[in-house]
């Protein structure tokens, strides 16, 4: 059993003694302290919490525990029911909320669930924020309300049409091109909710042809939920038959994005928000923002448009951040993550589906016919390397790489940046050296024109490090 207690929340396997995997003991506990923060902290005259959830098999039970916690706490509680992370995030503010609880573990495996919490705006839980929701609940520092202050329960199934309603009427969505072009459209949604919202979205939009894959929100994953080349073979499988424009890829919470070409071929998860972007910058001038492990293609298209791309540490309230630091018109993480500020500050597959719909429709009124594998061949290639360092619990992590900062520092056409773990930027390729939050290893993302090319400069790296240990 598995129980990991982060500032982003709490995520566990489901079962096992208290502390030991994530149960009915350890969800009180951490949604105790969550609700004790936001009674602290919130800046808004409300009384409500959103919550949401994915269709796993736990989440039934894991939303009672929740949401009876919730209304002891003093809180009143709307539940939206089967949810994604994005539609629970715009209910936030929709209903002038305080906060919201996302019941996900994202595309962890079907025996894994966990809580994502939210602040007022519908944006994830800052660092410190997330720190002191660890101590409350370490502490158990929180207390309960009376019979007569017990809160409220209501259900409210509208927001998968009110999100779907956000995203058509975004300036950029172009129903009446994608409607033209007659697409379709394949996707798999891993028996989860995008099973349920996917199917509404593309009709809203125009698309007439649609072949669902593990649609029904079982929570029975017919597949590692990740949506990763390697688990993805009976789309692409679908794909590469014929018949269809484009394949959609979400995980469980809708809130990753990855394509699959007309052919069957990985269009490359970190293209999502690439694309997306040089849409987005070609009709709306501004910077753009990812994470410091996404691609560098990002970057490029940005200059095209001689617009100014900035790096995030890893993880989407880092990226948030700086986004509204740089005046940000979109961003996101390279896992196939869309942050489209124009409909709020979370990652969204539905924003990121239907702006691409939108663009292919756009670039194929011009160039009639351009399939999706040739409109990612109009995108600098790069490939990604994945490797890690395992490294003893009493090693010290931050020394090595404070001393691999200092071995590249000063080379000439080089540039090292060091907010999150060491980046070292060479002209023609990348290597990102960052710690685990959870285990004593350094994982070692590296990017250069071939997967060959990636690892071999990652492996270099990896090669430093070890003849400091």
């Amino acid at each position: 059993m598995s129980l990991i207690k982060s500032i982003s929340g709490i995520r566990g396997t489901i079962g096992g003694r208290a502390g030991e995997g994530l149960n009915p003991l350890d969800i009180v506990k951490f949604t105790s302290a969550y609700a004790t923060l936001i009674r602290r902290t919130t800046k808004i005259e409300s009384n409500k919490i959103v919550v949401g959830r994915d269709a796993r098999i736990s989440g039934e039970m894991v939303k009672n525990v929740v949401c009876g916690t919730l209304m002891g706490m003093g809180f009143d509680v709307v539940n939206i029911g089967l949810a994604s992370t994005p539609t629970t995030e715009i209910a936030v503010t929709m209903e002038g909320a305080c906060g919201g609880i996302i019941i996900t573990a994202s595309h962890n495996p079907r025996h894994w669930n966990a809580l994502k919490l939210l602040n007022e705006k519908g944006e994830f839980l800052n660092a410190v924020e997330g720190n002191e929701v660890l101590k409350i609940a370490e502490a158990e520092d929180f207390d309960y309300a009376d019979v007569d202050g017990i809160g409220k329960y209501t259900e409210d199934n509208s927001y998968d049409q009110k999100h779907i309603e956000m995203v058509l009427s975004l300036n950029l969505v172009d129903v009446d091109a994608i409607k033209k072009q007659h697409f379709h459209v394949a996707f798999d949604s891993i028996n989860s909710v995008g099973g349920i919202i996917l199917p509404k979205l593309l009709s809203a939009l125009g698309v007439e042809h649609v072949t669902p894959l593990y649609a029904e929100p079982t929570g029975d994953f017919q597949h590692n939920p990740e949506p990763l080349e390697k688990n993805l073979s009976d789309i692409m499988g679908l794909m590469a038959k014929g018949g269809n424009d484009v394949g959609f890829v979400v995980d469980p919470d809708v809130d990753r994005l990855a394509f699959i070409c007309e052919d069957g071929k990985m269009y490359g998860e970190e293209y999502t928000l690439v694309t997306v972007a040089d849409y987005i910058l070609k009709h709306t001038p501004g910077n753009t923002v990812s994470n410091l492990s996404s691609t560098r293609a990002l970057r490029d298209v940005t200059r095209k448009y001689g617009q100014q791309y900035n790096a995030a540490a890893v993880g989407e309230v880092n990226v948030v951040t700086k986004m509204k630091e740089t005046n940000t018109v979109i961003g996101g993480e390279g896992n196939g993550g869309v942050i489209y500020p124009a409909a709020h500050y979370g990652r969204d597959a539905l924003v990121g589906i239907s702006l691409f719909l939108s663009h292919l429709a756009h670039e194929r009124e011009t160039n009639p016919g351009l399939t999706v594998s040739q409109l990612r061949a109009t995108y600098p290639d790069y490939a990604i390397a994945k490797n890690r360092i395992d490294l003893d619990a009493t090693t010290d992590v931050d020394a090595i790489l404070a001393k691999v900062k200092a071995m590249y520092t000063g080379q000439e056409g080089v540039e090292v940046n060091d907010i999150d773990g060491v980046k070292i930027d060479f002209p023609d390729k990348w290597v990102h050296l960052r710690k685990s939050n959870t285990e004593p290893i350094i994982r070692v993302y590296s990017e250069a024109a071939t997967v060959e090319a990636a690892d071999k400069i990652g492996k270099q790296i990896m090669d430093v490090v070890y003849s400091m240990k």
